[in-house]
């Protein structure tokens, strides 16, 4: 099944030039060119993944990326200048999977989006056991990118997913922040550690909503974070 992405941009250069090499590679394409057109766009045409640019008019990519995070744990990759590190931070920090600066490799940006997209591997009909972890009220299936507490579902972002599986792995076991950018990003994408932090509260805040007595996820101040042993 083809695998359809969402290009937004308001750099006409770029969703003709990105597009076509998007679809040389076997993708299905949409393209915006601004966050208000791409929000309601998405809530009729869902795709598998977006890229959003950050410096956009009408609604920029950090509002398009914060309204689309209400309803969506949808993957999306940021397009971001390339001294904008504040951005970058920022973007991760809301719940992007991803960004990448321009001027860009369009090689890379494919590699980044393939690597995002295996991240999170779409619903099948497996149930293989091996691919589900339980811990307590916990269940998390890596397959088919699905999470449940006291069995209630808990949409993820694909950075979340992988956080909260990294500390459920080994309960008790504590995390540095390190080993928690490297679980989430790869070791080739430079985090500051604040954006682990900010993920960290996305996930206590998501898990809260369905259970205000939440309290798996602990902090080691100074340390890391670690998951409460059964």
């Amino acid at each position: 099944m083809t695998e359809t992405i969402a290009l937004v941009d308001d750099d006409r250069n770029i969703l003709t030039s990105v597009s076509m090499t998007l679809r040389a590679e076997g993708f299905d394409v949409t393209t915006y060119h601004d966050g208000e057109e791409a929000l309601a766009g998405l809530s009729v045409t869902p795709v598998d993944l977006a890229i959003f640019d950050i410096k956009m008019p009408r609604m920029d990519g950090m509002e398009l990326l914060t309204k689309l995070r209400e309803t969506s744990d949808l993957p999306v990759i940021f397009l971001t200048s390339k001294d904008a590190e504040i951005d970058e931070m920022m973007g991760l920090r809301l719940g992007a999977d991803d960004y990448i600066s321009k001027p860009f490799s369009q090689r890379l940006l494919i590699e980044r989006i393939r690597t995002v997209l295996r991240r999170k591997i779409p619903q099948g009909d497996t149930q293989d056991a091996k691919h589900i972890m339980r811990r307590g009220e916990l269940v998390l299936d890596d397959l088919r990118h699905l999470c449940t507490w006291r069995d209630t579902p808990v949409n993820l972002t694909v950075t979340e997913f992988l956080l909260i599986e990294t500390l459920a792995r080994r309960p008790g076991h504590v995390k540095n922040r390190d080993q928690l950018i490297d679980a989430a990003y790869g070791e080739h994408i430079y985090v500051d550690d604040r954006t682990i932090d900010s993920h960290i509260k996305r996930l206590r805040r998501k898990f809260k909503a369905v259970d205000d007595d939440f309290s798996e996820i602990e902090t080691l101040y100074g340390v890391g974070y670690r998951y409460r042993t059964e």
